[in-house]
């Protein structure tokens, strides 16, 4: 028999997912400041009768949002225990190669700030061996190297997220998809990635750019501070 906690998942995820889709997507999450030469994606997802839209503001319907399974076991992949944190959340995401490096808020309600990372919070965070969303307006000092770096010279980077129980996650870079435009993907995943999104023109250009990352190792932070950064998000 469903329980009540089941049941909550399986019909308030749903909307809720769908209403931050919306959000994101159709308040043009995520402004640029330098034009970039299109690339094409690598995802098949990607394809123009999967991406095209009759209006600036597309509402995006996503599937529901299914029960958490086990983390696939495959090696390298680490598999989430149940020690973790139940309240952990993603604090801070690093790329070295890319020179990215952001302290990571709760996603808002309404258009995204500056100056900060954000994780979708209808989805899930580190360890949880399902997708993790972090989003990035394309600025300086924020995403705007995952816009414009080509797709070739992203992938195998190393991605550091740090989690408010002290913890450094590490991924690895292995696909960007362009001119995206919905979550259907991370929203379906059954083991951990990582998901990286920031946009691709001014406000209301409908198609994002997605970087996808697999799990490497987990382990404990070297010094506490490295995963509590101090966030200064500001109205942009």
């Amino acid at each position: 028999m469903t329980g009540p906690v089941e049941r909550v998942r399986n019909r308030l995820f749903p909307a809720l997912l769908t209403a931050a889709g919306v959000t994101m997507l159709a308040a043009g999450l995520l402004t640029y400041t330098v034009p970039v030469q299109a690339e094409p994606s690598e995802s098949a997802t990607a394809s123009p009768a999967t991406v095209a839209i009759a209006t600036p503001s597309p509402m995006i319907t996503l599937p529901p949002l299914a029960t958490p399974g086990p983390t696939a076991s495959a090696s390298p992949t680490p598999a989430p225990t149940t020690s973790s944190d139940p309240d952990r959340v993603a604090t801070r995401v690093r790329i070295a190669a890319l020179g990215v490096d952001l302290p990571v808020i709760k996603g808002p309600a309404g258009y995204p700030p500056c100056n900060v990372a954000m994780y979708l919070k209808e989805l899930f965070q580190p360890g949880q061996g399902r997708a993790i969303y972090l989003f990035a307006h394309a600025r300086t000092g924020m995403f705007l190297p995952l816009l414009e770096t080509k797709a070739a010279q992203q992938r195998g980077s190393v991605v550091e997220v740090w989690t408010s129980d002290n913890q450094r996650f590490l991924y690895e870079i292995i696909e960007v998809r362009r001119g995206q435009t919905d979550l259907n993907d991370p929203s379906a995943a059954d083991s951990e990635e990582l998901w990286l999104q920031t946009s691709e023109g001014p406000a209301g250009t409908p198609g994002k750019t997605q970087v996808v990352a697999k799990p490497l190792s987990v382990g404990p932070a070297d010094d506490l501070a490295d995963a509590h950064p101090k966030a200064k998000p500001v109205a942009c």
